[in-house]
């Protein structure tokens, strides 16, 4: 089984608990235009061309050889950390990839996923067997603004159900967009729904332009936002807070 792996990034401390390997995966149903990976959105390996430089966005690899380069880092995990792996959206390759996380678990190495849920249900029964830590993205679940990024909110809420009634460790993870994350509606529905299920941790975010040049290799233009406040980013903290949900601000 070959797998389009995009990038392997060794030494991460920000993606989940510990010293983390991710890999990330080509692939993603949702279209966020404050994507910081543009060049995972597509399944397909894709060419690019930037100031005489020539690559090409994409890797297919055998699980066997996957494994391998995970296992490079084994010892690092020691720390608690382990394999995380991202995206696009890990989930839809949960399939093709299930003899790997049962031989990762096997060996005892920490799996997390980043995903945003809004995948088919069987792709997060697979990762409730094998997955350790879920970083969740929460993102639009006003249903008159999801239609902007493709979301399905019966579908995701339907799916994080899933997750929590498998006791897992979870992270939520809130972009700060405004106008589409931040409206009155949007924040009041996050809230019913963090304060139904209580994770462990929730992290707020705004988002960044670090990923330009990406979408300059891939001849697209970075959709440019209003910027959001210190100010009004810790009124949103403060929010959470008084409701007694354990949340902090955070460069993603």
């Amino acid at each position: 089984m070959k797998i389009i792996v995009c990038n392997i990034q060794r030494f991460c401390l920000h993606d989940g608990p510990g010293i983390r390997t991710t890999v990330f995966f080509k692939g993603c149903n949702l279209r966020c235009p404050w994507c910081a990976n543009p060049e995972n959105i597509s399944f397909e390996m894709q060419e690019y061309s930037y100031n005489g430089e020539i690559g090409t966005y994409g890797t297919e690899m055998e699980l066997k050889d996957l494994e391998i380069e995970i296992l490079k880092d084994k010892d690092f995990f020691t720390t608690g950390g382990g394999v995380t792996f991202s995206g696009g959206e890990p989930l839809f390759q949960f399939e093709n990839i299930e003899e790997l996380l049962k031989s990762l678990k096997e060996k005892s190495i920490n799996i997390c996923v980043e995903t945003a849920l809004t995948v088919p249900e069987k792709l997060v029964d697979i990762a409730t067997k094998y997955v350790d830590e879920f970083i969740i993205d929460m993102k639009i679940l006003d249903k008159e603004l999801i239609y902007k990024i493709n979301g399905d909110t019966e579908l995701y809420l339907k799916n994080l159900k899933k997750v929590f009634e498998n006791d897992k460790n979870i992270t939520i993870r809130i972009p700060l967009v405004p106008e589409y994350t931040v409206t009155d509606r949007n924040i009041e529905e996050i809230l019913k729904v963090l304060n139904k299920y209580r994770p462990q941790k929730v992290q707020i975010f705004r988002i960044h332009t670090l990923s330009e040049m990406k979408y300059k290799t891939l001849k697209q233009d970075m959709p440019k936002f209003k910027d959001i406040s210190d100010e009004e980013i810790e009124k949103i903290k403060k929010n959470l807070e008084s409701k007694k949900i354990n949340v902090e601000i955070c460069r993603i």
